[in-house]
């Protein structure tokens, strides 16, 4: 084999250009496509950078290889660059003004016919991740992957030049639960005891900071086991930063010269200053704690306008302290009822126990569900409060807080997706800030951290919490903040709890018993205890933020090596079985239900 060994590569296939016309080089590659014109053959050779151009004269004893060549051969070629010929040239390639004459030509290795083409992006994606090697090669995602690299080059960059050390935190580490469900490892060498996955290096990166460390930042993996979304996976890479000596102030700015930083490189634009909503005006004006503030369709309270109605569904839930509130549908006196029925079913999957709607007709009269209940002035007046106008319609939802705003939020973005409101070509971002501190979970009869358990309330909250104030829980308010970006959250983090009285009494109110927190978090107060300067930080989602930035929706399109929604892994056939020898060297026997659906599996 002359090339590889004696011949080696000068050119990626993308980068020749027409400062190298006639130039030698040597390019190695893939062919893409072969088109055979009897005298001469026209092949495009793909690499990692882009196509070129080959053309091979199949009767040439150098080039005959020209003859038996198909698609993803894996081919060597020596040629002369030339400019295309007048008219030939290609402005869809960047190589498009120039072609390669082969002098000589070498198949380094054969392929099998694939199951799809590498461009297609029409293939079926349980296919695409079956054959992720083959997935890989196609030019969309080999530029995805390649603006990941350069992003967390970039950020690496500027958080060593200012002042950060990177540190890399243990992945085999113990099981200190942070809302979601652990990954457990089992050690072999301590029967019956387990390491976990990190969900992410919480405790760890506040130890550095006790360690005097003062600046980290780590690409750190984190690992849950949750159900999955578009823009979620069990294992992820965050950004993850901790600062000592700071408050709010100092981690927003830091955050943000950061994020400019990034736009302007990858984007090239000056994103400027990001404006900050308190968490109670986001739920009250979008529905969502992470909104997508590139669309109007804002939610409008309408519980003054329907009090004493005699509606009883808007009495009920307003005599209980609930909320009637509803969003504008911009041109939906036009929508059918069938169309309603639709969104009446997106509510209800959001958690809502129905949706009424209200539309203005082509004639000028109003139709509703509960027109019954309401004259048409009333009915008029309704849509106008939500923002609509005459060939408008109004979504109201009226229940609890929470689900309301959830129901609300959600019609909102599937509006805004449908009706194209959302202007695509501009990114906004937002900070969010004055989260609650806690929330009381009716399913556990208690109260948990929204967001861990090692973020400080503000200060005026510090003697409540201490005194285990349980009137005061539901109105302390958190040092946390979330930076979003069209409706994602790709950072959120808090000043962290810093003296030793104030994470005990955190851990009291969340119903940590004296022995639960010792054997959970005892290494964490003990450290406290020695010397621990006020600390904060925060973490991007590596994989939202790459996904962002390539305008894609979908996070499987930023991983190399993605898994499908139920956390599998559908080329490596992962996770698996594994044999009997191994689970009683850990300790492990698999319960009559694991049996079962192993059993089912394999039928």
């Amino acid at each position: 084999m002359k090339f590889v060994k004696d011949l080696k590569r000068t050119d990626y296939c993308g980068q020749v250009s027409q400062t190298l016309v006639g130039q030698k080089v040597v390019v190695m590659g893939w062919v893409d496509t072969r088109r055979d014109h009897g005298s001469l053959v026209f092949i495009d050779l793909r690499d990692r950078e882009g196509i070129v151009q080959v053309v091979l004269d199949p009767n040439k004893a150098e080039t005959g290889c020209a003859k038996d060549l198909r698609g993803e051969y894996v081919l060597a070629v020596e040629g002369i660059v030339r400019a295309r010929p007048d008219g030939m040239v290609n402005t869809k390639l960047k190589t498009g003004a120039v072609e390669i004459e082969a002098v000589r030509a070498e198949i380094l290795n054969v392929a099998a016919t694939p199951p799809f083409q590498v461009n297609d992006e029409n293939v079926n994606e349980m296919l695409r991740l079956k054959f992720r090697y083959l997935d890989l090669r196609s030019p969309r995602l080999q530029q995805h992957l390649m603006t990941r690299h350069k992003v967390a080059q970039h950020v690496r960059r500027f958080l060593s030049e200012n002042g950060f050390v990177e540190v890399e935190t243990p992945i085999l580490y113990k099981s200190t639960p942070e809302g979601a469900r652990d990954y457990l490892v089992p050690s072999r060498v301590n029967p019956g005891h387990f390491y976990a996955l990190p969900q992410s290096p919480q405790t760890l990166k506040q130890l550095l900071m006790i360690s005097g460390y003062d600046r980290y930042f780590q690409l750190a993996r984190c690992f849950r086991d949750e159900d999955l979304r578009a823009d979620r996976q069990p294992e992820f890479s965050q950004i993850d930063i901790e600062m000592s000596f700071i408050d709010v102030e100092d981690i927003v700015s830091m955050n943000e010269k950061m994020l400019r930083s990034i736009w302007k490189e990858f984007r090239g634009v000056d994103i400027g200053e990001v404006p900050r909503m308190t968490f109670q005006e986001a739920m009250d004006r979008y529905g969502s704690d992470k909104p997508d503030t590139r669309f109007g369709l804002e939610i409008k309270d309408l519980s003054a306008l329907v009090a004493s109605s005699g509606f009883k569904v808007f009495d009920d839930v307003i005599a209980r302290n609930g909320i009637v509130r509803g969003i504008p549908v911009p041109k939906g006196g036009a929508f059918s009822r069938g169309q309603f029925d639709k969104l009446t079913e997106i509510a209800k999957k959001a958690g809502a126990k129905g949706l009424v709607w209200i539309k203005s007709e082509a004639d000028g009269t109003y139709s509703s569900p509960i027109s019954k209940f309401f004259a048409p002035e009333k009915l008029e007046a309704l849509v106008k409060a939500v923002g609509g106008d005459k060939g408008d319609a109004a979504l109201i939802v009226a229940d609890d807080y929470e689900p309301a705003c959830n129901t609300l939020g959600t019609l909102r973005l599937h509006l805004g997706r449908e009706l194209k409101l959302i202007d695509t070509t501009k990114d906004k971002f937002l900070w969010v800030v004055d989260f609650p501190l806690l929330e009381y979970s009716p399913d556990d009869k208690r109260w948990v951290a929204r967001h861990h358990p090692f973020t400080s309330p503000t200060d005026e909250f510090f003697d409540d919490l201490v005194a285990n104030k349980e009137s005061s829980f539901g109105k302390m308010l958190a040092k946390a903040y979330d930076l979003v970006c069209n409706g994602y959250e790709i950072g959120g983090g808090s000043i962290r709890i810093y003296r030793n009285e104030i994470q005990q009494a955190i851990f009291r109110v969340l119903g940590l018993s004296e022995e639960e927190t010792q054997l959970k978090f005892g290494f964490f107060l003990e450290a406290l205890k020695y010397g621990t300067p006020p600390h904060g930080g925060i973490a991007w989602g590596m994989d939202r933020l790459v996904m962002i930035l390539c305008g894609t929706e979908a996070i499987r399109e930023v991983i190399a090596f993605p898994k499908t929604a139920k956390a599998t892994d559908l080329m490596a056939e992962a996770p698996s079985t594994v044999n009997y020898d191994q689970l009683n060297e850990v300790g492990i026997k698999l319960t009559a239900a694991a049996e079962k659906f192993i059993a089912d599996s394999k039928k």
